[in-house]
Parts: C-alpha cells; sequence; structure tokens
C-alpha cells in the first residue's frame, strides 16, 4: 500500500524527523547515559524505527507539531503522572483494607478524540492507571475493564476515566 505523501499534513521526511528525535532521546533517558556508544546505538535503532513507521503505516497522519502541542503535551504528563498516583494510591486501599469491597464490571466509555493515535494514547492512559483496562476499541466507543465500577452510565463512566487525559490529548493529537 502506497501512501499519498500530501494527504499526510507532512511531508515523510518531517515525520520521520521528528520521530527519531523523540525516539533518540527517549532511548537516551532510558540509559541515563551520554556515552558515544549508547547515544550513536540508540540513534541507529531509532532512525530504523522511524523510517518503519512513517514510510509503512499512516498512523502519523494528520499529526502536526508546534509549540502548543507540546505544551499541552507536557500538561497532560503531569496530569497524568498525578492520576497514576491516585490510582496507585486507591489500590493501596484494596490491598491493604481488611475485607475487599469492590464492584468490577466492563463499561462503555465515548470519547471525543479523532485521531487514531489520539484515541490509542488515551486507551494507554486508561490501560496504565491501576484498576482499568481497555479490553477492547470500536471506533470511538472503548470498553473499560473497571474494579470498582461506580456508575453504568456512559457520559458519566468517560468523565471520570477519560476525563483527566481527554482535554489534552484532543488538543495533542486533535
Amino acid at each position: 500500500m502506497k501512501l499519498d505523501r500530501s494527504s499526510l499534513g507532512l511531508p515523510w521526511s518531517e515525520h520521520f524527523f521528528w520521530l527519531w528525535a523523540l525516539l533518540t532521546f527517549l532511548w537516551i533517558a532510558a540509559n541515563s547515559s551520554l556515552a558515544i556508544e549508547s547515544v550513536a546505538s540508540g540513534a541507529i535503532i531509532s532512525a530504523a524505527l522511524a523510517y518503519i513507521f512513517t514510510r509503512k503505516t499512516g498512523v502519523w497522519r494528520g499529526i502536526r507539531f508546534s509549540p502548543s502541542r507540546f505544551y499541552h503535551f507536557i500538561l497532560y504528563t503531569g496530569v497524568f503522572a498525578v492520576e497514576l498516583l491516585r490510582a496507585n494510591i486507591n489500590m493501596m486501599r484494596y490491598v491493604y483494607a481488611p475485607r475487599i469491597d469492590i464492584n468490577p464490571g466492563i463499561v462503555r466509555i465515548k470519547t471525543g478524540l479523532k485521531t487514531p493515535l489520539g484515541r490509542l494514547a488515551l486507551a494507554n492512559s486508561i490501560a496504565l492507571t491501576p484498576g482499568s483496562l481497555v479490553v477492547d476499541m470500536d471506533g470511538d466507543t472503548l470498553f473499560v475493564h473497571w474494579l470498582d465500577v461506580t456508575t453504568s452510565d456512559p457520559d458519566e463512566a468517560t468523565r471520570i476515566i477519560a476525563g483527566p487525559f481527554e482535554g489534552y490529548l484532543e488538543k495533542v493529537f486533535g
């Protein structure tokens, strides 16, 4: 399948550069090393991955890079860290309680995110916070296994589960 470069928003080479830069930065951060061997191998591996992802898939379609989007990504990262901490404390409450009083179930939530990458980021954000797991995605609908279901209303469940992330992800991914 050949991609139409004009429909990608940016030329594939610009997508390649931004993805390569991001992956290289993540490699350096994960390795905590500025040794030339580590940085060089990370840059090469990142370039190969960026090439594959930008040339062979359309996942980067429609993504625009701007300082505003970067700013909202930083804000999203902070919100995600707070929600992760909150979910871990809540999970600790369940673990150390003398009697576990939970109401597990699967709820349906609807997202307003338009791009597949935005919906994927939302699904990963939900799955990475303890107590919830996305088990299926169908268009703009996510089915979430929730450890302690407090409502079966899709709008209320969306507000509780996806609400903290969705606004920021909308500004980052569209």
